[in-house]
C-alpha cells in the first residue's frame, strides 16, 4: 500500500480471525518497525512475544482488571485516570477494589489470549529523555521514544493486510506482569500490541479535521491555514 493509505487507513482492530499470523511475518513486521526514531537512538524498546498458553491466559486475567478499573471511569462519564487537576493525577476517582471486582464484559478483554498475536511492549526507563519531568503537571514526553516504535509496527500490520490495536492498558497491572514474564527493575510496561487478521476491514476512518486542532502563533490563534 502508499503510505498515505496507510496512514489514513490503520484503524484500532480488537476482531481478529482465527487464521495464524506466522513468525516469519511477525518477524517482516519487524523488522520494518524498528527503524522507528528514539531519543538519541537509544532504541530502548523490549518486545516478548506471548506464545505459552498459560501466559496468556494469565495476561487476560490482569488484562480484564485493568478494563474493570478503565470502565468503571467511563460509567461515571470520566477518562480513565486522566490529571483532571490542573494536569496533576491526585488519585483515583472511582473505587478501584470495587471496580475490579465487577464485571465488564467487552469480547476483546474476555478473549485476549485467543488473539493470534500478543506482544508486549517493555522500555528501559534509563534510555528515556524525560525533558518534563520535575514539571508541575503529568510527565509524558518520555513515550516519546517509544510509542513511535509500537505505532510503527501497527503501520507495518496494517500494509501486510493484517490489523491491530496497542492498548496501556496492562500497565495498571505492572508488577503482576513483570513478575510473570521476568521483566527487570528499571523496564516498564508501554503498551500490549495485538495482531492478527483482521475480521472486518475497514477502510475509512473519522477524525477531526487539520482547522479542528491547528492554530496560528498562539494557542488561540486563528485556525491553520
Amino acid at each position: 500500500m502508499e503510505l498515505r493509505d496507510v496512514m489514513r487507513s490503520t484503524p484500532a482492530t480488537r476482531d481478529f480471525t482465527d487464521e495464524p499470523v506466522s513468525d516469519e511475518e511477525l518477524h517482516a513486521l519487524l523488522d520494518v518497525a524498528r527503524f522507528a526514531p528514539s531519543g538519541g537512538n537509544r532504541q530502548g524498546w523490549q518486545v516478548i512475544v506471548l506464545k505459552d498458553p498459560e501466559v496468556r491466559r494469565r495476561i487476560r486475567d490482569l488484562y480484564v482488571l485493568s478494563w474493570r478499573e478503565y470502565m468503571a471511569h467511563v460509567n461515571k462519564g470520566l477518562v480513565a485516570f486522566a490529571p483532571i487537576d490542573n494536569g496533576r493525577w491526585n488519585g483515583p476517582a472511582v473505587d478501584l477494589e470495587q471496580a475490579r471486582n465487577t464485571p465488564a464484559p467487552m469480547p476483546f478483554a474476555d478473549h485476549l489470549h485467543e488473539v493470534p498475536v500478543l506482544l508486549v511492549l517493555v522500555v528501559e526507563l534509563a534510555a528515556l529523555a524525560v525533558l518534563d519531568n520535575g514539571l508541575d503537571r503529568q510527565s509524558i514526553v518520555g513515550g516519546g521514544s517509544v510509542y513511535p516504535f509500537g505505532h510503527n509496527i501497527l503501520l507495518a500490520a496494517r500494509d501486510a493486510g493484517l490489523g491491530g490495536v496497542m492498548t496501556t492498558a496492562l500497565a495498571r497491572q505492572e508488577p503482576a506482569v513483570k513478575e510473570l514474564l521476568g521483566i527487570p527493575d528499571g523496564f516498564a510496561i508501554a503498551g500490549l500490541l495485538a495482531l492478527g487478521h483482521p475480521a472486518k476491514e475497514v477502510t475509512k476512518l473519522r477524525r477531526d479535521p487539520v482547522e479542528a486542532f491547528t492554530t496560528v502563533d498562539r494557542f488561540d490563534g486563528r485556525p491553520f491555514p
